[in-house]
């Protein structure tokens, strides 16, 4: 097991890299207690990491696509041996449910051996050949990839990036989230171990560091995942260069129940409430605003109210009745907090659900307790911003094209759901505007890492997971060789 107080470092080139200042991260079940330390790297430590990856991306990319496989392979298996430790830490620094981290570690590899599995088949050269001649289309490392990552679930949010921009053979420099930094740490440092000096290195830091990664002229790609609010910043700073970007962002991902969902399905229910409060509701594509057609408005808030209070279990990560722990941090807690305020001053009923299982660890702690709010108002803030906590509004509609207006009415357009009879739920949901919608379940529980995923509008842009999120780490390279080598209508 990994010390309850463990120190991370910075890896450059293959090495630990000591700083002369750390961040502590606290426990947010404890805030009293130090779950371990961060360095704060400078933007010269940023310098020197993303020289490295330069450097070595000469030779990784000339590196065939087995051996590429076979080190991602090895890492596979050095997390799996660690993973009960991993997930440990990872529950400490971040407060999400022992069962929760681990599932965010089982997304993780089942993803990295996904694209182990089909690396070698989507990014293989195609040979086209007709009457006019030859043509190879060609999947090229790009260069350098800057990776960003935040802190709700900062393993699997890691890894989507490292696989596949590895086994294409680019070379990376990663900083994650200081408000989760160890347990990634811990697995890009595993990862790494099984790479050549210089293609994965690991830099921690404040803003100065995010903006050397962002502008430097040797990095050719930014692979961000975090707030649309960052992400303007991120690509201002990358403009100059016309950088290679991912960008998976915020969003306020629509819940649409129809008129026939059976509000007594309660395995249903359960799906549904899990998708609103799973890690505290701190997930960017959890359902965040519910829409229920009027017809069963008052049944339905009464079986979800009832199905709540059966599921949440508030508590500390470590027990394992628990089903949610506390939201990550002081500031996210608060700004949570502000959205139900100003819900109840402007007239809306708050609900809180399920129980508190320790009183004294919930007052020490960074803890909300669950809650519904009936009766907002389609333009309040805690129905149009992106909550990022546990707290859900639910709203009734008049009809079908109601429904499918309240939902595009935002500027994000990540994920979104629709539940009742499948037929009537999938015409509902190709009217809306989102890149993933569930039919008739949500979030983590409808993710299937085989399909590419990301947003529209304010939501991103490009695709991570499945065979796209593959390819987005490469540049197609058509080498064109004709038959004739001359065009038919220039004279001799």
């Amino acid at each position: 097991m990994f010390n309850d107080q463990i120190t991370v470092q910075a890896i450059i080139n293959g090495e630990k890299v000591k700083a002369e200042r750390h961040e502590a991260r606290e426990n947010p079940t404890h805030p009293e207690q130090i779950a371990g330390y961060a360095p704060i790297n400078t933007r010269e430590d940023a310098v020197r990491a993303i020289d490295a990856a330069h450097t070595a991306f000469a030779s990784w990319t000339k590196v065939a696509i087995e051996e590429r496989i076979e080190r991602m392979e090895r890492a596979i298996q050095t997390i799996k041996a660690a993973a009960p430790d991993i997930a440990e830490l990872l529950s400490r620094e971040h407060g999400k449910p022992l069962y929760d981290a681990e599932g965010e570690i089982g997304v993780s590899l089942a993803w990295m051996e996904f694209a182990c599995q089909n690396a070698k088949d989507v990014l293989q050269n195609e040979m086209r050949e007709d009457e006019n001649g030859k043509t190879i289309i060609a999947h090229d490392g790009i260069g350098v990839v800057s990776a960003i990552t935040p802190w709700n679930y900062p393993l699997s949010l890691s890894t989507i990036k490292i696989a596949p921009a590895l086994l294409a053979g680019n070379t990376m420099v990663l900083k994650p989230s200081p408000l989760a930094p160890l347990a990634v740490s811990k697995v890009v440092e595993m990862i790494a171990a099984e790479f050549p000096n210089g293609v994965l290195n690991l830099v921690h830091g404040e803003a100065d560091v995010g903006v050397e990664l962002t502008s430097n002229p040797k990095v050719a790609k930014i692979a961000f995942t975090g707030g649309t609010g960052t992400a303007k910043h991120i690509m201002k700073a990358a403009a100059d260069t016309i950088k290679n970007m991912t960008l998976e962002l915020g969003g306020n991902d629509a819940a649409i129940i129809l008129n026939d969902f059976d509000v007594n399905d309660e395995r249903a229910m359960r799906r549904l409430v899990i998708s609103n409060f799973l890690t505290a509701g701190q997930i960017c594509m959890i359902a965040k605003r519910i829409y229920v057609d009027r017809s069963i408005y008052e049944q339905f808030v009464e079986k979800y109210i009832e199905a709540a209070n059966k599921w949440i279990r508030v508590g500390d990560p470590f027990n394992k009745d628990v089903t949610i722990g506390p939201v990550n941090n002081k500031k996210q807690a608060e700004f949570v907090q502000s959205l139900i305020d100003d819900a109840t001053a402007k007239g809306a009923t708050v609900v809180k659900l399920g129980k508190v299982l320790d009183k004294d660890v919930f007052e020490k702690g960074y803890f909300l307790q669950p809650t519904v709010v009936l009766g907002a108002d389609y333009n309040d803030p805690i129905v149009v911003e992106e909550q990022f906590g546990p707290t859900v509004p639910i709203l009734p509609f008049d009809g079908d094209e109601h429904a499918i207006e309240l939902a595009n009415d935002s500027i994000y357009g990540l994920t979104s759901s629709v539940w009742g009879d499948e037929e009537h739920a999938i015409e509902v949901a190709k009217q809306i505007q989102a890149g993933t919608t569930m039919i008739n379940t949500a979030a983590v529980q409808g993710l299937d890492v085989r399909f590419p995923f990301g947003g529209v509008k304010q939501s991103g842009i490009g695709r991570e997971y499945g065979k796209e999120g593959l390819l987005a780490y490469t540049d197609t390279h058509i080498i064109n060789i004709p038959k004739k080598g001359e065009l038919p209508y220039i004279p001799e």
